[in-house]
């Protein structure tokens, strides 16, 4: 069965995520360390996961129970790498489609953003989601599920 894993502690879409999953009758799994706090949605096909707080723990989680049937949402790159990795699906919450044939450039992009910021240069962080974002992020969501759904017929 498909699940949706959400990098949730600064995930913008999580209600779009829901609404998904419950119109396919998906399972939804939302990871945090707990560092912001969210509300139970009452929904019994979403679980919620405390982990610890520290680096990379929830995406440790994430990619210790994502499977080749799986998707995950996350802004996180290198999770998104280690989500390719084990053949799941990941999209960003913009409705960007991370694969093997971009994730590396994006990587790369990472840790030069990381070393501008080292030597003092403002990278500046995300802008909030704009409508188109939101939409284009539900399409993206709805294409990437599909694929899974049909791989597992």
């Amino acid at each position: 069965m498909t699940t949706i894993y959400i990098d949730g502690d600064a995930c913008p879409v999580r209600d779009e995520i829901y609404r998904v999953a419950d119109r396919l009758g998906l399972s939804v799994v939302l990871v945090s360390n707990g560092s912001r706090p969210i509300r139970p949605t009452g929904r019994p096909n979403v679980t919620m996961v405390t982990v610890a707080a520290g680096a990379d723990i929830a995406d440790d989680y994430i990619a210790d129970h994502i499977t080749a049937a799986d998707c995950c949402v996350t802004n996180d790159i290198p999770l998104a790498a280690r989500c390719l990795a084990k053949n799941a699906r990941a999209l960003s919450p913009t409705g960007h489609t991370w694969t093997p044939d971009n994730i590396g450039a994006a990587l790369a992009g990472r840790d030069l953003s990381r070393h501008l910021r080292e030597l003092g240069v403002a990278t500046g962080g995300p802008a909030p989601l704009t409508k188109s974002e939101r939409s284009k992020f539900l399409g993206a969501l709805d294409h990437e599920v599909q694929v899974l759904l049909r791989k597992s017929k």
